[in-house]
């Protein structure tokens, strides 16, 4: 990812499931819509030959084009950092989102990332521990997030 997307997006946070992934990113200043989408082809071609080589296989790996909404409202930012991060657990992957490696939320907590902009993330919950407390709340009441991927 960091070959590909970093020199045309931040990425706030990233989920891996075994079916489907999930990406929040912004893009940076001055890019444009071909750049961008150049970068994400560049991605899943790689990605695709990786995962064929891996496994012995030929072919196309992904069924669909991804899909990709813009986001400009913060709390509907702030929800789906929390859904994607809550995903793992939600899909019976694992018992404790926080124990899923393939996610960018153990990042957040460690601050040890090299991949993802943090920063930018955290400052819409106002602390580490905002953060922590916001996804175990959710998590404990599994309130609906109205999130909507159409």
């Amino acid at each position: 990812m960091s070959k590909h997307l970093l020199p045309v997006c931040n990425i706030l946070a990233y989920c891996m499931l075994k079916n489907h992934f999930h990406l929040v990113i912004k893009t940076k200043e001055g890019q444009t819509e071909k750049n961008i989408s150049k970068a994400f082809s560049n991605l899943f071609n790689a990605y695709a030959k990786a995962i064929n080589k891996a496994y012995n296989r030929t072919g196309s790996l992904f069924q669909t084009r991804f899909k990709r909404i813009i986001i400009t409202d913060e709390d509907y930012l702030r929800n789906l950092l929390i859904y994607l991060h809550l995903n793992p657990e939600n899909h019976n992957m694992v018992e404790d989102f926080r124990n899923y490696k393939y996610s960018s939320y153990p990042m957040f907590i460690t601050g040890e990332s090299q991949l993802i902009d943090e920063k930018i993330a955290l400052s819409l919950f106002g602390s580490v521990d905002n953060f922590i407390a916001v996804h175990e709340a959710k998590r404990k009441t599994g309130l609906e997030l109205n999130i909507n991927f159409d």
